[in-house]
């Protein structure tokens, strides 16, 4: 089936989680830290990695983060398991590129299912390497966005969520959509959520921000 890091210190909660990965055909690795964990991913990349937050050694958020960063590693599906349960946590851990969020304490189904729905989704995807509206232009392969040939900064959800815009141009995207096509979840504040990151995408997007449209009360299009 797949190959599925575990990085948790609870050593009944990673015991718990792989026992019930492994029963659903999983092969699994746990990790009591970050350090052990990089040096596996240096050796053999998972098709996905459930992390908690708080390590003995590193926060899991800065684990997220060299992930996301290293283009070998930045598509990897990663699953926030974790008793932080505020909703500004929730938002910065799939701002910097979570793909899922579960709160301690979970039960054994809800895991194997969220574990099976991103699996499903994510290597299903047939990503275009290359997306283009006019001036603006979208490289899937090097993670890159260009305005007038100019190299924009974005954050991964950023990125995320204008790969989407592009890749459906004069189709309306509802917000409960782009929560579950780019976050892929639903959780109180969503629409704060994508208001908020198609805000600072537009602002990035500096004279082409107008091509990203607001539908009132529906959504957004990119035109």
């Amino acid at each position: 089936m797949a190959e599925i890091y575990i990085v948790e210190d609870d050593r009944d909660i990673q015991e718990i989680e792989s026992i019930a990965l492994k029963n659903s055909g999983h092969t699994v690795q746990g990790f009591s830290n970050g350090k052990d964990f990089f040096r596996a991913v240096s050796e053999k990349i998972p098709d996905l990695v459930l992390l908690d937050i708080m390590l003995p050694d590193m926060d899991g958020n800065e684990i997220l983060k060299k992930l996301r960063q290293n283009e070998m590693t930045a598509h990897v599906p990663v699953i926030m398991v974790t008793a932080k349960t505020a909703e500004i946590d929730m938002i910065k851990g799939l701002d910097i590129g979570a793909d899922d969020y579960i709160k301690k304490p979970f039960s054994v189904m809800e895991l194997i299912t969220r574990v099976k729905a991103l699996l499903r989704r994510t290597q299903g995807d047939q990503i275009r390497p290359v997306l283009q509206l006019e001036n603006v232009c979208l490289d899937s392969s090097r993670r890159i966005v260009t305005v007038d040939g100019q190299t924009i900064d974005l954050t991964y959800k950023e990125f995320e969520l204008l790969r989407l815009l592009m890749s459906n141009p004069g189709i309306v995207m509802t917000r409960d959509v782009i929560m579950q096509r780019v976050w892929d979840t639903n959780f109180e504040g969503e629409s704060r959520t994508v208001d908020m990151h198609i805000k600072t995408l537009r602002q990035k997007l500096g004279n082409s921000a107008d091509r990203i449209k607001t539908i009132r009360n529906v959504g957004y299009v990119m035109e």
